[in-house]
């Protein structure tokens, strides 16, 4: 076994991706995860790859575009409005289908917002903030061992489907340091005859002007993919919820909060567990449906005004009450704000 090591969020996550093969890596600069860049600048031409500090987000991930086209492991990373810039590559990726990995540690928003971590890009992530029929890969890790063990994950992910991973991570999990084991490779091969290259006669794009159904034919072929990805990638946690009356439901930091708070109510006699989705999509939508039958209410926790709450709804159905509690703008909310609430419904 790895011997721990202490790193910050950022960094676990840059160091995954070089052991999981990521060779090319375009990027700009923007708080708060300059440490992935930075780290990369320094790593990648020790192991014979590639770091180039592009001229604009949109520059970076079309450069991304490139790489993956060649079939070589790429990525690259950003937070909140960097990622919003980058919106119009991803959906040319989606579209020629090609493997790639993001990295959005996200703050607070709108517009410029601030540099403190957020959880205000749920919907851009999970809806897609770019034109067209589309879904991104979007996992959710709530510690540094995480950042580290999901991005290993998601370039798996990325050539097995064909599609882009994103790795969304507020700004408090980019910048908080603890102790990491870093993972080992999976080593796993897959086949990419789809490459262009020297010598190859494959073509990859994402204008298909014919035959006159020709896009329409290629957005059934992604669908059929994605509902693949429905079946198999739903990743979530649970604690405490088999005798649980109330059921807290959070991801990223304010899943580590709701775990105190569960800890402080249970001490209290309160019964009540969480459920924490780690891929946001797919979403586990049955999971959540089946683990909540019994409990009386649903509190969703978010560093946010809401925007994961909508997908607690339509999992449950109308079937038990779904309470919301927040913060915005780079605050975070307090294990004795979320106890003050579950009390209350007592």
């Amino acid at each position: 076994m790895s011997k721990k090591i202490l790193m910050k969020g950022n960094e676990a996550a840059a160091e995954a991706a070089i052991i999981a093969g990521c060779r090319y890596y375009f990027g700009y600069p923007i708080t708060p995860q300059n440490e992935i860049p930075e780290y990369m600048s320094k790593r990648l031409p020790e192991v014979g790859g590639t770091f180039i500090q592009a001229e604009s987000e949109t520059a970076a991930i079309n450069m991304v575009f490139g790489a993956s086209a060649s079939g070589a492991r790429s990525m690259t990373s950003s937070s909140s409005p960097g990622i919003s810039l980058k919106q119009e590559g991803i959906s040319y990726l989606a579209a020629a289908q090609l493997p790639c990995v993001v990295i959005d540690i996200t703050r607070g928003g709108p517009g410029l917002g601030n540099i403190a971590g957020s959880q205000g890009d749920y919907f851009q992530a999970t809806r897609g903030g770019g034109h067209g029929d589309y879904r991104v890969i979007v996992l959710a890790p709530a510690n540094c061992q995480e950042l580290a063990d999901l991005t290993l994950k998601a370039f798996d992910l990325a050539d097995e489907y064909r599609m882009v991973v994103m790795i969304l991570a507020d700004g408090f999990l980019g910048q908080m340091s603890e102790p990491v084991v870093l993972p080992e490779p999976t080593n796993k091969v897959f086949n990419k005859d789809w490459a262009v290259g020297i010598g190859k006669k494959n073509k990859v794009a994402s204008l298909i002007l014919s035959p006159e159904d020709g896009l329409t034919k290629h957005n059934y072929v992604l669908k059929e993919i994605y509902d693949r990805v429905e079946e198999d990638v739903r990743l979530y946690e649970e604690y405490k919820l088999d005798d649980a009356e109330y059921m807290l439901c959070a991801y990223g930091s304010s899943a580590r909060i709701c775990k105190q708070a569960v800890e402080e109510l249970r001490s209290k006699g309160v019964k009540v567990g969480y459920f924490r989705p780690i891929s946001l999509w797919p979403f586990p939508y049955k999971e959540l449906k089946a683990l909540s039958v019994g409990k009386k209410k649903i509190l969703t926790v978010e560093m946010s005004l809401g925007q994961m709450i909508e997908d607690v709804k339509l999992a449950v159905e109308g079937s038990i009450p779904v309470d919301f509690y927040g913060i915005p703008g780079g605050m975070i909310p307090t294990p004795e704000a979320i106890e003050e609430r579950v009390l209350s419904y007592e």
